[in-house]
């Protein structure tokens, strides 16, 4: 079975942590058998507060630029980036110039559990 979809056809559902914080769910835990596929943005002046998640994730970054905390690390990300975030490491994320930041986010079909910090 394959599944086609645009991404302006997926609802942008807003995150309560965080400031202008939206996910699309493209591919669903039940769409896919291994992964599931998101797109968050975070809107300009907008951020993602330092938490963990229980599973690991891969991003690609689609544009904006974004100050990104990973562990005791802070760097710049922005579109064409890769990260690689191991499972149970802190990581945030604060929006930087007038552009939201849009990354793709992979992650196993495992149960996650979040914790903000």
């Amino acid at each position: 079975m394959y599944l086609h979809k645009k991404i302006d056809d997926v609802e942008t559902i807003p995150q309560k942590a965080g400031k202008g914080v939206g996910m699309k769910m493209l591919l669903s835990p039940e769409e896919s058998p291994n992964f599931a596929m998101r797109n968050f943005t975070i809107e300009a002046g907008g951020h993602m507060p330092l938490h963990t998640n229980i599973i690991e994730h891969e991003q690609y970054v689609l544009g904006g630029r974004a100050l990104v905390t990973i562990g005791d690390e802070k760097f710049e990300a922005g579109a064409g980036d890769v990260l690689l975030i191991p499972a149970n490491m802190p990581h945030a994320y604060e929006t930087l110039g007038d552009e939201t930041y849009s990354f793709l986010c992979l992650v196993p079909k495992q149960e996650d559990c979040i914790k903000v910090l």
